[in-house]
């Protein structure tokens, strides 16, 4: 289910005869179940907007925030109405870590509350992508409910120091957007005619060096001729990567001062996102450039999608041999 409908149209692009419903969840309605539904439904996963919550709405006060945002209320009350028509065994809500936050408080009350009156106790986790060997610091809100037995969640791969941490001697060095995309750094990505990156700041970008943003031009770094003021821009300002550590989080808009930008002084191309959000390179994205970019920049890794799914597999596999209830 989806309301985009060049998402739909990739989705079907990768997955033949699927059955997909285009348009709002509030739209959808029992009349709209597949005809052939499975006699038993394992799984309900999930991800209303995420920009009622997002750390975004913190500053813009001329926008509502969570639940007295029309969008967050209308979406995340469908989640749950078609949670309770189809009854799964388990349910996966996916968001950005911001429905967590004390001011959303009531959302995520909100949450628990329905979830436990269609029958389902719940445990949410907020999970770092890069602790599961995807190229990208990106925290999202995850929370699994099922009828019965033991919530399984995914154990971390990844660390950021695993040597200098004793619980973490047997995970592996987080990924870095180097040995994700290094590969991919040719003359031809290189091109960014039409799109310059940086806009009229190139020159400041192209002396910021890799892993930094704005803030290297200001008077608390040291920079002699200040350009900025401290904290005034949005973090992702300017931001550029570094090849030795993982991405910061990719995000849904395409922009050319908005981070993060390659190493080399350049916008991202959709084969270097993909890598960074864990998607096959064959993938099939449909669109122009900046609606595939808003397809990659919303979704889950894949890689995290798996480490969660095998984890409420086996929440489910405990439920079937009849462990952990009670």
């Amino acid at each position: 289910m989806d309301n985009d409908s060049l998402a739909i149209e990739s989705h079907r692009a990768n997955f033949k005869g699927t059955h997909l419903f285009e348009g709002s969840v509030s739209d959808f309605g029992l009349k709209d179940l597949p005809k052939r539904m499975p006699a038993r439904v394992d799984l309900l996963a999930g991800g209303p907007p995420c920009p009622p919550f997002s750390k975004s709405r913190f500053y813009r006060k001329d926008k509502p925030r969570a639940l007295e945002d029309p969008n967050g209320l209308e979406t995340i009350t469908g989640y749950f109405d078609v949670l309770e028509w189809l009854s799964p065994r388990a349910f996966l809500l996916e968001n950005v870590p911001g429905l967590a936050y004390g001011v959303h408080q009531d959302a995520l009350m909100y949450v628990e509350d329905r979830a436990e009156r269609a029958g389902y106790r719940t445990e949410w986790q907020i999970l770092n992508a890069a602790n599961y060997g995807v190229p990208q610091i990106r925290e999202r809100f995850f929370m699994i409910g099922v009828r019965e037995g033991h919530i399984h969640w995914p154990g971390p791969t990844h660390a950021q120091d695993p040597a200098g941490d004793l619980l973490s001697l047997q995970r592996l060095p987080w990924m870095t957007a180097g040995e994700a995309i290094g590969d991919l750094d040719t003359e031809e990505m290189a091109n960014d005619a039409g799109h310059v990156a940086g806009g009229k700041d190139r020159e400041l970008l192209i002396e910021i060096p890799p892993g930094d943003n704005y803030l290297f031009f200001t008077e608390e770094r040291g920079y002699p001729d200040p350009k900025f003021k401290w904290r005034s821009r949005y973090w992702s300002f300017l931001l550029k990567l570094s090849p030795d550590r993982p991405s910061w989080t990719i995000q849904a808009r395409r922009s050319n001062n908005m981070g993060p930008l390659h190493w080399r002084n350049r916008i991202l191309r959709i084969e270097e996102v993909k890598r960074l959000q864990t998607f096959p390179d064959d993938w099939i994205l449909t669109g122009k450039v900046d609606a595939q970019w808003r397809q990659v920049g919303n979704a889950v890794p894949p890689l995290l999608a798996e480490h969660l799914g095998r984890a409420i597999a086996g929440t489910l596999e405990d439920e079937g041999k009849g462990d952990g209830k009670g």
